[in-house]
Order: structure tokens, then sequence, then C-alpha cells
């Protein structure tokens, strides 16, 4: 008999782990989802024919597994998109990653500009221990530059300062990104020696893209998934979790379903897994309890006109700190096929916060009128050439590197100690991976299971050992 193996979420971490272990013919895959909708965060919403990409995904990946993946479960062929973000500050527009050109010596000014190239001199003899997310910019951009364009941003989208932040999100986010990257890709780029495998991943100059967004993909691979025999159940969310002897037996749903499996996957928020648990030590539920999250919001607005036809930005970037927006995506860049009418603009303006404060609490029509009144202060809409809106609120969008994150490698310790539990994905592993990163844990997963070897390297996925070795010093 087939083995029964449950995936929690049908988001790219769940169905890549489906669709790999359906290709093997040995199991029999059931997915839970709680939503109506495959993808999770990297879903397309559909409002009135016009098509929302929550959070923005570019597919560009260095790991050559994850691109045959893309490639051979996308039935139509992905569009090629020219790369283009920007920083909006002091009313003024930046490159995103900042470039050194006239541009950007005129907008800082001399004075502040040199400060910036003496700051950033003093990093390269100075460096600073990183424990931290402010120690990590530093080190890389000097306290200048950080103090301009990362210091006041970051607080706006985690809700707390670079120096409460574990310097980890640096290593695992940013990476190889620093000003002397920048200069060298700058270089490359005169000479026409640029290599897309070698190149930073925030430097890249184009990127894949579904003709109807993320939710494209993630809706053929569902399909294909139920296609080999998986079954996708939606609106079935997860309530309790039976462990005897650190094995799963019995999994129950707010319908008051019972599953049983002999291997579960699972890429819910570790949070509300290790709640769903029936027998947890203390220490662990302490801990799981306070691991911290940033929550999401997009108001989608319809301008006529093509109000924004100047601005060729997949996003913007508002470090204003007269507003609240983190973000501003342009969608007609993304993909014109996300847009009904070719004569429109179709954005999305989008806040990060926490399920408690004043921003979620906001009715919809309320929050909506209060995003408006934001761009037209920011003199980037007119209210009058408003077609449409839409608010979309996404619950534990990113896993958050302060609050207990520092006593999480115990959380891990304990569910690894469960024998047939697989934590995958974004929120399955509390880590702040990029998409291809999240398919990865899943591929790791499905070997660990194949092969019945250790849960490590699926723990190792996207991690700097550099740093964990440097720290234990």
């Amino acid at each position: 008999m087939k083995k029964n193996i449950l995936i929690i979420g049908a988001g790219p971490a769940g169905l890549t782990a489906a669709y790999e272990l359906l290709k093997t013919k040995q199991y029999d895959i059931t997915i839970l989802e709680e939503s109506n909708m495959v993808g999770g965060i990297s879903r397309t919403i559909n409002h009135n024919g016009n098509r929302i990409d929550i959070g923005g995904h570019r597919f560009f990946s260095k790991i050559e597994k994850v691109n045959k993946f893309w490639e051979e479960v996308l039935e139509e062929k992905f569009l090629i998109r020219d790369r283009k973000s920007r920083i909006l500050y002091e009313r003024n527009f930046y490159d995103y990653p900042i470039s050194l050109n006239k541009t950007t010596i005129k907008n800082l000014g001399l004075i502040r500009f040199i400060k910036i190239g003496f700051s950033y001199l003093k990093s390269l003899v100075f460096k600073r221990e990183e424990n931290t997310l402010e120690d990590f910019f530093i080190n890389r951009f000097g306290y200048e530059l950080y103090a301009t364009f990362f210091k006041d941003y970051t607080k706006k989208v985690w809700g707390v300062p670079c120096s409460k932040i574990d310097a980890l999100f640096g290593h695992q986010r940013i990476k190889g990104l620093s000003i002397s990257s920048v200069l060298i890709h700058m270089l490359k780029k005169t000479f026409g020696s640029l290599n897309s495998k070698n190149t930073e991943t925030s430097l890249i100059e184009q990127f894949q893209y579904p003709k109807l967004g993320p939710g494209q993909l993630w809706e053929d691979v569902a399909k294909k998934v139920i296609e080999n025999g998986g079954k996708i159940i939606f609106n079935e969310a997860v309530d309790k979790i039976e462990n005897i002897n650190q094995k799963i037996k019995n999994i129950s749903t707010l319908n008051n379903k019972i599953f049983q499996a002999d291997y579960v996957l699972s890429s819910m928020p570790i949070k509300d897994l290790i709640n769903s648990f029936n027998n947890v030590p203390n220490n662990i539920s302490k801990i799981s309890q306070k691991l911290e999250y940033r929550d999401f919001i997009t108001v989608g607005l319809l301008l006529k006109n093509l109000e924004l036809e100047n601005l060729k930005d997949n996003w913007i970037y508002i470090q204003e700190s007269d507003v609240k927006i983190g973000r501003l995506q342009i969608f007609n860049n993304w993909s014109p096929y996300l847009v009904k009418d070719e004569n429109t603009t179709w954005i999305g303006l989008e806040y990060f916060c926490n399920e408690d404060d004043e921003l979620w609490a906001m009715k919809k029509e309320e929050f909506i009128e209060f995003a408006i009144l934001e761009m037209t202060k920011l003199n980037l809409i007119k209210k009058e050439n408003i077609l449409d809106s839409i608010q979309i609120k996404v619950k534990k969008a990113y896993p958050s590197y302060f609050g207990s994150y520092d006593k999480f490698g115990e959380v891990k310790d304990y569910i690894n100690s469960i024998d047939n539990l697989y934590c995958i994905g974004r929120n399955g592993q509390h880590r702040y991976n990029n998409m291809d990163h999240s398919m990865m844990t899943s591929f790791e997963a499905v070997n660990c299971i194949l092969n019945n070897t250790s849960k490590e390297k699926l723990w190792n996925v996207n991690t700097e050992k550099e740093y964990h070795e440097s720290n234990k010093k």
C-alpha cells in the first residue's frame, strides 16, 4: 500500500513538495489549504479583471533546479521583464539599489555625499561585530548611508529599529550587496562583462515573470498535482495535532475532520503549528508564542488616463516619514496582462503593520480613503482619476528576526525530534526566504523522505555557515 503524506498549505513550498512526491508514484498526497486559493503569498488575486501580485515576485534564481521546475510546470512561456526599482526620499527619486550617478549626488547634495564616502571608508577599516541588522548595514555601507536610506525605512517595514533585528536577516536577504558590489556591477556593465549567474540578486536587470502573475504558475502546479492523483482540500484549516511518542498520529481541522498520515509536511506558521500540538514542553510553547510576524495590507487602485505612465518602476520604495505607505507597485510594469484596459494604470499601495495596530483595525473603506490621501499628499495621483479600488489583508506575511527569535534553535530541535514532521517554506521555518529558497526546503524534505536521511539539510537552505561559525567563537 502507498503511504499517506499530508501537506499543510498550498503555497509554493507545499505545492512543490506535492508535485515532486507524486512523480515517484509511491505516495498518496493530500494538501490542506485554509483559504480558497493556491499560491499562498505568491497568489494572484483577480479583481474585476485586474490582477494583483501580493508583495511582488520576480522569477529569478541562481538555483538551476528551481529554474528547471519553473520551466517545466508553467504552461505558457515566461515574459522577460526589465527590472527597475527606485526610492522616493525627500520627494526625490533615487535608483535602488543606490547608484553613484549625477542624479544621486545632486539629490543628496555634495556635503552629504562626501560624508557618505568618508563614512564608508571608515567602515572598511573599523568593522563592527555583527550582532544586529544595524551592524550588518554599517559594515557594508557606512553609518551615513545607513542612516539615510536604511535606518528609518527598515523601522517602517518591521516596526522595530535595526538595532533590535538579528543580523541573520541581512545575511539571508541582502547577502553580498554593498557599495563595493554596486561599484563592481557598474564597471562590469560599462565594459559589457555582466554575468547574471554571478550577479548579486538585488542588482539583476531582468527577470522572468508569468503573463498573469505568480499565481498563474502555482495554479498550473496545482492542476498537475490533481491530474497526478493528489488532493487539494480548500477552506480546511488545521486545529489540533496529536503527537504521541514523538510521532504525529492525527490531525483535526476546524471543520471537525480528522486526517492520518505517515508523513506530515507543514508550511503553516511555526507559532500556529506549536500551538496546535497536544503536549508541548512549556519552554517550547513560551518561545513559539513570542515569535513575531509582520502583517501586510495592499490597496489596489485603478487609475484612468495612464496617470503614472512616465514611471517605469516595478516598485517604488516610499521612505518619506510623513506617510505610512511602504512601497508602491505599478502592475502595468510587471506585466501588461495584469491590467484589463491598457489605457488605465493599476497600482498597489503596500503597508506593513501588525494585527493589533491602528492600521489593521481600520475599516476597509476608511483604510482605502487613508491610502488615497497619502498618495495625493505625495503628488503621485489625483483622487478624481480613481476608477476602482480594493483592500487585501495578509496575516503573518513576514516572519520576523526579533522577539524570541534568538531562542528559535530550541523550537527547531523540538520540531526535528518529531519523527514524521518536516517543516518547509517561509513560515514553516520562520525564515524570510524568497520563493526559490522556499522551494528548496521542499526539495530537501522530499529527499529526506525518499532516502530516510537527516533533516539537517532541510534547515540549512539559505543559511550563512560562515556567519554561524563566527558567532560561535
